[in-house]
């Protein structure tokens, strides 16, 4: 496999950078000290600001990482422990803004658009956090796993940590993955798809694995069951100290966390399929399998996920050993920027079905295709290209 760019000169070039990572949680503290002091009610959406417009922006200013680790850095870049406590420290971050918030939702000091617009801000603070605990729920250390479910609460999104790595890692870029999304597809109707069955998928595989251990679903190792509680303790604390009045913003801060996952899977296989053997079972996953991007700020906010073709490639690895390939098919611009392409789909299938295409070489049987659509789907690519 042939890397992208030069590789580092020292084991992390950027390795300062990664604490930046931390300016993403430290948006759900931010709002209310930004409007005590300039009177701006709008910052009350610094979420959706920061996330939608200033990221993308900087993405463009800053451009691309270039710059790979070396194999002889591996060792060291995987053991040292600046880069956990990276992630690790996103998780107080989290709930205290969470805590913040709630005192801030029980009060009468906002105004209901006020409140939906934090609500906005913590919601996309909770779906960097699923990110957080993706990375967090790869690893093998029972402490981190642990954290894993932790980052998940604020989300409600618990089932994620069975369903990614035992379901979503195996069937990623089939049509047998809800969370690989077709071409063709909308954004919403990929969602309605990948929620329900993501939920599906992970319910199936925790009692597959508890049945394995001889025990029934209500058990205190299910894992499931484990962060949907965690869910459960942490709303009821905040309701119990601040009212039920706050329910509805707890609620639409989590559907929001879960949107913004869900998109990101959207962006992150859209139209990829592995290939059959002659047995039928799918090849292994290769950075072929997934889109990439190198854009050095939004990579920095969500610690190297946009290298994900390698992500899938090689699960094992931590953030920071992430690099990128030329095999790997590429965006045309980072996540941050993706996900408001997405919520456009005529201008979605205008950008990226003929990228799909090219990355086959044209033959759309090769591509995951949603039913029906292939024909529309080559004929509005040739309209394009003659235009």
């Amino acid at each position: 496999m042939q890397l992208v760019g030069k590789s580092a000169g020292s084991a992390d070039p950027k390795r300062h950078l990664w604490v930046l990572g931390l300016i993403a949680p430290a948006c759900a503290l931010l709002p209310s000290q930004l409007v005590l002091h300039t009177g701006l009610e709008f910052f009350w959406w610094l979420g959706p600001i920061v996330v939608l417009v200033i990221i993308p922006l900087l993405d463009v200013l800053v451009g691309d990482d270039g710059t790979n680790p070396r194999d002889e850095d591996y060792e060291s870049l995987s053991d040292d422990r600046f880069y956990r406590w990276c992630t690790y420290l996103f998780l107080p971050f989290q709930l205290i803004g969470l805590t913040l918030a709630g005192y801030l939702w029980s009060g009468n000091g906002l105004s209901i658009v006020d409140k939906i617009g934090l609500a906005t801000t913590l919601g996309l603070v909770s779906g960097i956090g699923i990110n957080a605990a993706h990375e967090l729920g790869h690893r093998v250390e029972r402490v981190e796993r642990w954290l894993a479910k932790i980052a998940l609460a604020q989300s409600g999104y618990g089932h994620f940590f069975v369903e990614h790595n035992r379901g979503h890692h195996v069937w990623v870029a089939t049509p047998d993955d809800p969370a690989s999304a077709r071409l063709g597809e909308s954004l919403w109707k990929f969602l309605s798809r990948s929620v329900s069955g993501g939920f599906r998928s992970a319910i199936a595989l925790e009692r597959e694995r508890l049945q394995r251990a001889g025990s029934g679903w209500w058990n205190p190792r299910n894992h499931i069951l484990q962060a949907w509680s965690m869910t459960v303790a942490l709303f009821g604390a905040l309701m119990l100290v601040f009212g039920w009045q706050i329910l509805p913003y707890l609620l639409l801060q989590a559907v929001i966390g879960a949107g913004l996952l869900e998109t990101v899977n959207y962006i992150e296989h859209y139209g990829l399929l592995r290939e059959r053997r002659p047995n039928g079972r799918y090849r292994r996953c290769t950075p072929r399998d997934s889109w990439n991007s190198d854009r050095l700020v939004t990579n920095i906010f969500l610690f190297h996920l946009q290298r994900h073709s390698d992500h899938h490639a090689n699960p094992g690895r931590r953030y920071q050993t992430l690099r990128s390939s030329d095999e790997a098919p590429q965006l045309p611009a980072g996540y941050a920027a993706m996900v408001v392409l997405a919520g456009i789909p005529p201008l979605w299938r205008r950008v990226m079905d003929k990228r799909v295409l090219a990355h086959y070489d044209g033959d759309i049987t090769r591509a995951n295709v949603a039913p029906g659509k292939s024909q529309r789907i080559l004929a509005a690519t040739r309209r394009q290209v003659a235009a």
